[in-house]
């Protein structure tokens, strides 16, 4: 399987976590993933997330690559930092610490690695293909009306005389039980590993 491997540097500065966010958008586009798709969104707030945490959390410049191939996409940020994440429980009404957190609810997958003297997190999100459904619809219907019959008057006529009353002769009704539409499947995931992050503390670049 052929994988494509694009990568940004991430400069110190907080400032930098929104030129990945376009950078990661005009990447997918290429890809073929639009803008609008869920999974664009997803991974566009995955790498806000992990490029954050790398660069403020260290205050030193982070690497940040996108895998293509297969069902997903792969996500990695390489920072300097070697201390493993660490849980951290968030106070209710704090704004920080939920990084990871956010990762493992958005995420198929999700972990870290040894990198060089640092470490590389990662996390993948799959492409669920829209299911299509296919509806049959019942057959039903009913014969012919016998030749030379007036529709909906119980009356036939002949060539040889005038109209006889009787009762209308049809054929047999023709009834096919409905075949019911496949119904569409769900794709659900979870992730791994902790819900919170600690942060590494500041390093040396």
């Amino acid at each position: 399987m052929q994988v494509l491997q694009v990568q940004l540097e991430v400069g110190a500065d907080p400032a930098e976590v929104g030129r990945a966010r376009r950078w990661a958008r005009s990447r997918l586009a290429r890809s073929g993933i639009e803008e609008d798709e869920p999974l664009a969104e997803t991974l566009v707030l995955l790498i806000s997330e992990l490029v954050t945490n790398a660069v403020v959390h260290t205050g030193c410049p982070a690497v940040l690559r996108m895998l293509f191939g297969g069902a997903g996409v792969r996500v990695e940020v390489v920072d300097v930092s070697d201390r493993p994440p660490a849980p951290r429980r968030a106070d209710g009404d704090a704004t920080n610490g939920r990084g990871l957190e956010l990762v493992d609810g958005l995420a198929d997958r999700w972990g870290w690695q040894r990198e060089g003297a640092g470490k590389s997190i990662w996390c993948e999100v799959d492409r669920v293909e829209p299911v299509r459904t296919e509806t049959v619809g019942v057959e039903s219907g009913r014969a012919g009306t016998e030749e030379g019959e007036v529709a909906g008057s119980g009356r036939t006529e002949s060539a040889a005389g005038p109209a006889v009353t009787g009762p209308a002769v049809t054929g047999p009704r023709d009834e096919r039980p409905a075949v019911p539409a496949p119904s569409a499947g769900t794709a659900q995931g979870t992730g791994a590993g902790p819900a919170w992050w600690m942060s590494p503390g500041r390093v040396h670049c």
